[in-house]
């Protein structure tokens, strides 16, 4: 059951997402119900479905007998007489299609709507089944740790831990999922990994657009609570955390948990040291002039919201005592990115100089997106010379083993959840620790008034999250310099 079936999500994602499944033979027995507050027929509903696959994937012979399985089910989410009709179709399409009781409630709606659907599917016997049931919960979990235990409380009275499925649908990227097999599946990679070798880590995620039809929501979110306290932070613990004694859900949890455990705790004075926010001006994209900020619709021409921030973060544990990790992540930046950047330290005399500079540092680069891919950077002999030296690039991109065949993440997540594997879905611990970590920052930058916007639209951000760095020694590098080479 998807509810909020006639939303953008449902749409863009989540009916293609289903199609491709539904192609690659990975559902034999299904049926969805979309559930909305919209009055439409069946027909209507399934037209609409075959519309977002086709304008999404192109059209496909098999197209009808896929959408002969959606139905539609008009819905207000605060009746209980809603859904005790919704609960009588349900029972009647499990018979129909032999579903033997198993549920998944998918919430593709607006976060104030989590809570009160899950009472009601509790108390007015929808997840009275004799299969499986699973709740598929969107961001934002929560506005801060208090709203977010507020919400798990009222999602626990109804669904245990394990039947609540949290997306951050960045690990269903491949590359993001990719993270634990270069480190744990290559013995170059796992000893290197730590702070004898490792001098820094980068994060970028950076964004062309603007917040776009976004506006209400960004002001009341902001990229602290949009990107960096579910995303960004995700990313870190999968980099960080120590390897698992399985791969299995419980114990990949764990061991990132562990990891927002580690973290040094930033307040109040100490936020202007560790973390820089920054609000997008006037400026060009793609040779477009486009507005700043404040000029977008539904957006306080006073606005104190962060279109970005940058940061350095620290793990206080044995393996990482040292090393930064810097995040940045922005909107309306000069290139729409996201990479990871490991960066080696120097040996500890370099021998080898080219036109009177040292050589740049051994690098993993791993590209997530648009691209995917690896990029180790290394330093060999130049042709011809003498023993100059000069940097090599040593390249994996998916574009070209499997061109366009890699899985959507909505694809990848709706597997899982259907599986049953949980372990790319964020369990209420990282949801807390997380949250924790982000309320601190937020409650300093709320307090006070920055100077925005300070950044040019087309720019990788404010001036302040370069010397965030400087100050360490180490610079961000450039997106443009570690593009993966595509070799097909």
């Amino acid at each position: 059951m998807i509810f909020g079936a006639t939303g953008d999500l449902a749409k863009r994602k989540l009916f293609p997402s289903l199609y491709r499944l539904f192609s690659r033979n990975k559902l034999d027995k299904f049926a969805v119900i979309g559930v909305a507050r919209r009055s439409l027929s069946n027909d209507d509903f399934q037209a609409s479905v075959k519309e977002s696959v086709i304008s999404s994937l192109g059209n496909k012979e098999d197209l009808d007998q896929f959408v002969s399985h959606f139905y539609y089910q008009s819905h207000d989410v605060a009746d209980s007489s809603s859904y005790v009709s919704l609960r009588n179709f349900a029972d009647q399409i499990d018979a129909d299609y032999e579903l033997e009781g198993n549920r998944i409630f998918y919430l593709a709606m607006a976060p104030e709507f989590f809570g009160p659907i899950a009472l009601h599917l509790k108390s007015d016997g929808l997840t009275d089944v004799k299969g499986y049931k699973r709740l598929v919960i969107e961001k934002p979990f929560g506005h801060d740790l208090e709203s977010a235990k507020k919400l798990n409380q009222q999602i626990r009275s109804a669904f245990s831990e394990k039947e609540v499925y949290r997306i951050d649908h960045y690990l269903g990227k491949e590359m993001v999922r990719n993270i634990e097999v270069i480190r744990f599946a290559n013995a170059i990679f796992e000893p290197l990994w730590n702070n004898r070798y490792i001098s820094n880590i980068q994060i970028t995620s950076s964004e062309t657009l603007g917040v776009e039809e976004r506006g209400r929501y960004y002001e009341t979110s902001g990229a602290l609570r949009d990107m960096l306290q579910n995303h960004m932070m995700q990313m870190v613990a999968l980099l960080a955390m120590e390897p698992p004694i399985s791969l299995t859900t419980d114990e990949v949890r764990s061991e990132k948990v562990r990891v927002f455990r580690s973290l040094r705790s930033v307040e109040g004075e100490e936020v202007k040291q560790y973390f820089v926010r920054g609000q997008y001006g006037e400026g060009m994209v793609e040779d477009v002039t486009v507005p700043k900020y404040r000029d977008e619709a539904m957006v306080d021409q006073e606005s104190n919201t962060e279109t970005f921030v940058a940061g350095k973060i620290m793990i206080d544990n044995f393996r990482w005592a040292g090393v930064p990790f810097y995040i940045r992540t922005g909107k309306r930046m000069a290139t729409k990115s996201t990479k990871i950047v490991v960066q080696f330290k120097d040996i500890p005399m370099n021998l080898y100089y080219q036109t009177e500079k040292m050589l740049n540092p051994n690098l993993l680069v791993i590209h997530i997106q648009p691209e995917e891919g690896i990029t180790l950077h290394l330093n060999a002999k130049k042709a011809g010379g003498h023993l100059d030296a000069q940097e090599v690039k040593l390249s994996f991109a998916n574009t070209g083993i499997h061109a366009m065949n890699t899985p959507e993440g909505y694809e990848k997540l709706l597997y899982d959840c259907m599986r049953g594997d949980a372990t790319n879905f964020t369990h209420w611990d990282e949801v807390a620790y997380s949250w924790a970590f982000v309320d601190k920052i937020s409650a300093v930058w709320e307090k006070t008034k920055a100077a925005f916007p300070n950044y040019e639209s087309g720019t990788m951000g404010p001036k302040a999250a370069d010397e965030l760095l400087e100050k360490d020694g180490f610079f961000w590098w450039p997106m443009a310099e570690l593009e993966v080479d595509i070799c097909k």
